[in-house]
């Protein structure tokens, strides 16, 4: 591999962890427009094995944002990201895949003071998300994304 490829690559790998981050601060901001941009135009995300739904990211982002109102704070963190480019006659394609596991602590938003109940309990997941990214003129944009839930944790505050 030449020089000049090896700097495209880390080019390449900079450039699609730039849109992992994007995906998990807009979506911890509630930035669905900033959400929508880090997909291509065919884009497609999975949300089924986190109780969610699955359908192109226009769906997906109305669905995310009716679901996440309910939490005042939201924090991804998205870690042990694991890049692979496609290979074309040895030298890396426009199309790459990303294994990322992602932990996610959340608070729900505070009930109504004046209404009789329990405080709001602290709620993380985690699991591994899968990726998929394209080149497009516009730089790398997200393909799809599914994300794998492996556990669940809710602690209300007596057991906090």
């Amino acid at each position: 591999m030449t020089q000049r490829a090896e700097h495209s690559t880390v080019m390449d790998r900079l450039a699609i962890d730039d849109l992992v981050t994007g995906y998990a601060t807009t979506v911890d901001d509630g930035d669905w427009p900033g959400y929508l941009a880090l997909f291509s135009r065919d884009g497609r995300a999975d949300y089924r094995s986190a109780g969610g739904i699955e359908g192109t990211v226009e769906e997906v982002a109305v669905w995310l944002a009716q679901m996440l109102r309910l939490f005042a704070i939201r924090q991804h963190l998205i870690v042990n990201r694991r890049i692979a480019f496609a290979s074309r006659d040895g030298a890396p394609a426009d199309t790459a895949t990303v294994q990322a596991d992602y932990l996610n602590p959340m608070r729900l938003a505070e009930p109504d003071p004046d209404a009789a109940g329990p405080a709001s309990p602290d709620y993380t997941c985690g699991g591994r998300y899968h990726f998929t990214a394209r080149r497009t003129p516009d730089g790398w944009r997200l393909t799809g994304v599914v994300v794998h839930e492996k556990w669940r944790e809710v602690l209300t505050p007596d057991h906090a």
